[in-house]
């Protein structure tokens, strides 16, 4: 997170090297969460050149302490996607649109029972296991990552995930 806010603050002094090193770092991120949304490989890198330069533009649009850029960027081309999504006219009648199968709400139901038990779970973990978890598996981030953000000793966040998914398994088995 360092080594970004350098990047961007040497984007704000028009830095073209600080812009290529984000963009590498992120373009991945930022195009396919693009893509998924999209479904289509040239409006996806229509999104990626907006998003990118949007920063370029305004490297003060994103705020640190809301979290981390690549979650940021992630955010930013999910819903840069819908509104994308939205602009779409349909070019297809109506007669010819093919409708989505109903729902099985059997497995609709399995789904919300099981996912309100992980986060019941979850709540009850110790602070820090639930933090580290959640730097793992919602911002992403390896356990060096995690590690240098915390300061805390690689094998101690190693330690506290395996702890919590352990937790977790012990849950879902019973």
């Amino acid at each position: 997170m360092q080594e970004d806010a350098h990047l961007l603050s040497l984007v704000q002094r028009g830095d073209e090297r600080a812009m290529a090193s984000l963009y590498d770092r992120y373009s991945k991120v930022v195009y396919s969460v693009a893509l998924r949304v999209l479904r289509d490989p040239a409006a996806a890198e229509d999104v990626l050149q907006e998003i990118f330069m949007q920063v370029w533009r305004n490297p003060d649009s994103f705020i640190a302490t809301r979290g981390s850029l690549g979650g940021w960027l992630a955010v930013v081309s999910r819903n840069r996607s819908i509104d994308a999504l939205r602009r779409r006219r349909p070019t297809e009648d109506v007669e010819d649109v093919a409708l989505a199968a109903p729902c099985d709400l059997g497995n609709e139901a399995e789904r919300n029972i099981m996912m309100e038990k992980a986060r019941l779970v979850i709540h009850k973990l110790p602070a820090e296991q639930r933090k580290t978890l959640e730097m793992a598996f919602f911002d992403g981030l390896t356990h060096s990552e995690i590690a240098e953000m915390t300061g805390d000793p690689l094998g101690t966040v190693k330690t506290r995930i395996r702890s919590a998914l352990l937790t977790l398994r012990k849950a879902f088995q019973s």
